[in-house]
């Protein structure tokens, strides 16, 4: 199913790097979730409300939120896509972090007004009348949220989107919440236990905790985080993968967004090498750079000395006296 979706609504599949692609893979899994999220929704409420079950209402209710998240991530998507202008010279890529909060936000008060009215049930528990159809409903939603977490989780790696893989993870851990309900549904109706109320608790609580991860996740990017250690490294084996260069430092990542990243570091090479053939493999490997990450390079040349004995000896001594400071300290430019 995934890739027929895929093939119907994506014209050029295989360009993800591409800012139009990856909005169209984006506004696809927007889309596709809304739609889902909000048909689970209207069958829960209408099912909740017909057997008086405020756990299933705190799930239809989850159902809502995830739908409005897909509302708020398909605006996102489309604000992110938009060229750089004058005012925004590295593009609007950010807006997908953005969205993301704003969607926690919401999940978080769905959140507390859910936790309000589980905790009057729990205090004033009533039966719960039982019926065939609320079981149904609640088989046919654990399916289809386990389709929808392999959905998201397939397109969020092939656009490398944090957005759509906590997406992904949300509607994995959505199945987990709509399988209590099942059970305390089943448990009331063959042992007259009342817990609904406590099920429902446990629901709200569940959403409070995926809305204050998932309210992390998107400041973190906006603050300003640690790039990630494998992307660090695998700059590096590019640029050290060419024998002009001997050494790399103060590299630097700049992330303006999904799809928006800005790299700079220092090359070292030799003081005796050829400048115009230096400049030419070092703009070499700012375009390998590009086409291969995906992200924009700036480099800046580093003359040493790599042919002087005395030198090297010295260089050698400095940097294992270094060592004896801090074994994570290293030394540039010497």
């Amino acid at each position: 199913m995934t890739q027929l979706l895929i093939r119907l609504f994506i014209r050029r599949p295989n360009s993800p790097q591409d800012p139009r692609v990856r909005a169209a893979y984006g506004n696809l899994a927007s889309v596709v979730g809304m739609v889902c999220n909000i048909l689970l929704c209207l069958g829960k409420f209408v099912v909740g409300t017909l057997f008086g079950s405020i756990a299933i209402t705190a799930d239809a209710l989850n159902n809502l939120s995830d739908a409005s998240s897909n509302i708020v991530s398909l605006v996102g998507f489309k604000l992110a896509a938009k060229a750089p202008d004058a005012e925004h010279p590295y593009g609007h890529a950010r807006f997908e972090y953005l969205a993301g909060l704003v969607v926690s936000v919401t999940i978080l008060g769905i959140g507390f007004s859910l936790l309000k009215e589980s905790v009057t049930k729990v205090l004033h528990p009533t039966p719960v009348q039982f019926g065939w159809l609320t079981v149904a409903v609640l088989v046919v939603s654990i399916l289809v949220k386990l389709w929808m977490s392999g959905f998201n989780r397939a397109i969020g790696r092939i656009i490398s989107s944090e957005t759509l893989i906590a997406t992904a993870a949300d509607s994995r851990n959505d199945v987990l919440s709509t399988a209590a309900v099942l059970v305390a549904t089943l448990v009331g109706q063959f042992t007259g236990l009342m817990i609904d109320g406590w099920v429902g608790l446990l629901v709200a609580l569940f959403i409070l905790y995926s809305a204050y991860k998932a309210a992390k996740e998107t400041l973190s990017p906006l603050l300003g985080q640690t790039p990630d250690p494998e992307f660090v490294r695998h700059i590096q084996e590019i640029v050290l993968s060419y024998p002009e260069v001997q050494n790399v430092h103060d590299l630097i990542v700049h992330d303006y967004g999904p799809g928006r990243v800005i790299i700079s570091l220092h090359a070292e090479v030799s003081a005796s090498g050829n400048l115009l053939e230096l400049h030419d493999v070092i703009d070499n490997i700012e375009h390998r750079l590009q086409k291969e990450l995906g992200c924009v390079a700036v480099i800046h040349m580093d003359p040493i000395v790599t042919d002087d004995p005395e030198t090297q000896r010295l260089r050698l001594a400095v940097a294992e006296k270094v060592k004896t400071i801090d074994p994570r300290l290293t030394i540039h430019d010497f």
